[in-house]
C-alpha cells in the first residue's frame, strides 16, 4: 500500500481585537454592555494597585512570598467575565484579580499570605477552589468537576488557569486527553507569559503554539492576545457557549507577560533583560483598554482620576480590615476545626491536651 497523508482537521486561530496601540477591529468588536466594561476596566485598575501595594507590604515584611499579577489582568478578567455565578472557577497561583472579581474578599488575600489559614476560607455557595501552588494539578481537580457536572446533566462549565509552564506538566496532558474523550465542559484557560520561573517558553516545547496542544487530544484550541480583554473575552464567551451546549472543553492560549517577577522570592533580573521588559510594558492591557474606553466616550481623565481614588480607597479599607482582624487574639485550638468534618480519637485527645495546657497556663500566677 502507498504511503499517504492522513487528512487532519487541525488548525489554530489568532485573535487580537484591540491592538497595543489601540486599534480596533470593528468586525469582531464584541458586544458587551456598557456597565460590564466600566466593571471591567475598574476591576483591572484595583488589581493593579492592590498587586503594587502587596508588594510594598512585603518588602515591608508585612506579608509573605506572593506571585505578582502585573500585566495579566485582561487575561484573567477577560475570561472569568463570562462565568455564571454557579459555574466553577478553579486558579492557580497568580489568579488575584479574577479571585476577586469572583467574590474573594481582598481582605482574605492579605490574611493568606500573611500566614493565616483562615484567608483561605470560601464562603458557602461560592463555586472556587482554593489555590494550587503545585504546578498543573488544579487541570485534573477542573477536570473532575466538570465531568461531575456532566454526570448530573447540569449546564455549568468548570474553568481552570494555568502558564505556560504547567503545559509541560504531565498532569495537564492526563486533564485535556480525559476531558476530551468525555467530552466534560472545561475550559482551559493558558496565561502564556512566556516565563515559568527562570524558563523562557522556547526551552519548554518545541510547539509554535501552545493552543495546538488542545489538537493533539480532539479539542478546539485557540490563541489571543492576551493583553487585549476584547479577544479574551470573545473567546471565552466562545468557548463556555459551546461547553454548555454540549460540545466539550476548549484550550485558550493568552499570550500575555509577566512584567514583575515569578515571586517575590525571585529576581527577574537574573535571566531577563530590562529592553524585553520595556516592549511588553507597550503593550500594557490596562492602557489599551483605558483608551479604548475613552474612545467610546465611557471615560474621561475626570472619570480615570475618580475611579483611582475609589481604588486606593477601598484598598486602605481592606488594609485596615486586614490589620484589625490580624491583631485580635488567636485561639489556638481553632487548628483543629477545619480538616476534618469529624476530628479522630487521636486529634481529640491533642486537642483536650492543648486545652487543658492553656487552661493551667491562665491559672499561673
Amino acid at each position: 500500500m502507498p504511503r499517504k497523508e492522513i487528512d487532519l482537521p487541525c488548525r489554530v486561530d489568532y485573535l487580537s481585537i484591540l491592538d497595543e496601540n489601540g486599534q480596533l477591529d470593528r468586525d469582531l468588536e464584541p458586544r458587551i454592555p456598557d456597565e460590564l466594561l466600566l466593571r471591567l476596566y475598574r476591576a483591572m485598575v484595583l488589581g493593579r494597585r492592590f498587586d503594587e501595594r502587596m508588594l510594598t507590604l512585603q518588602r515591608q515584611g508585612r506579608i509573605g512570598t506572593f506571585a505578582p499579577i502585573k500585566g495579566q489582568e485582561a487575561s484573567q478578567l477577560g475570561a472569568v467575565a463570562v462565568l455564571e455565578s454557579d459555574d466553577w472557577f478553579v486558579p492557580s497561583f497568580r489568579e488575584v484579580v479574577a479571585e476577586v472579581w469572583r467574590g474573594k474578599k481582598m481582605e482574605n488575600v492579605l490574611l493568606v499570605y500573611g500566614g493565616y489559614n483562615e484567608g483561605g476560607e470560601i464562603p458557602e455557595g461560592l463555586n472556587n477552589t482554593p489555590v494550587s501552588v503545585p504546578v498543573g494539578t488544579q487541570t485534573l481537580h477542573a477536570v473532575g468537576l466538570a465531568y461531575g457536572i456532566k454526570y448530573r446533566k447540569k449546564k455549568n462549565v468548570a474553568m481552570v488557569f494555568f502558564g505556560d509552564g504547567a503545559t509541560s506538566e504531565g498532569d495537564f496532558h492526563e486533564a485535556l486527553n480525559f476531558a476530551a474523550v468525555f467530552q466534560a465542559p472545561v475550559i482551559f484557560v493558558c496565561q502564556n507569559n512566556h516565563w515559568a520561573i527562570s524558563i523562557p517558553r522556547s526551552k519548554q516545547t518545541r510547539s509554535s503554539t501552545l493552543a495546538q496542544k488542545a489538537l493533539a487530544y480532539g479539542m478546539p484550541g485557540i490563541q489571543v492576545d492576551g493583553n487585549d480583554i476584547l479577544a479574551v473575552y470573545s473567546a471565552a464567551k466562545e468557548a463556555v457557549e459551546r461547553a454548555r451546549a454540549g460540545g466539550g472543553p476548549t484550550m485558550i492560549e493568552c499570550v500575555t507577560y509577566r512584567m514583575s517577577m515569578h515571586t517575590t522570592a525571585d529576581d527577574p533580573k537574573k535571566y531577563r533583560t530590562e529592553e524585553e521588559v520595556q516592549e511588553w510594558v507597550k503593550r500594557d492591557p490596562i492602557v489599551r483598554f483605558q483608551k479604548y474606553l475613552t474612545d467610546k466616550d465611557l471615560l474621561s481623565e475626570a472619570k480615570i482620576q475618580a475611579i483611582e481614588e475609589e481604588v486606593r480607597a477601598e484598598i486602605q479599607d481592606v488594609e485596615a480590615r486586614w490589620t484589625a482582624r490580624i491583631e485580635k487574639p488567636v485561639d489556638p485550638l481553632d487548628m483543629f476545626d477545619y480538616v476534618y468534618a469529624e476530628l479522630p480519637p487521636s486529634l481529640l485527645a491533642q486537642r483536650e491536651e492543648l486545652k487543658q495546657e492553656l487552661e493551667a497556663r491562665r491559672l499561673e500566677p
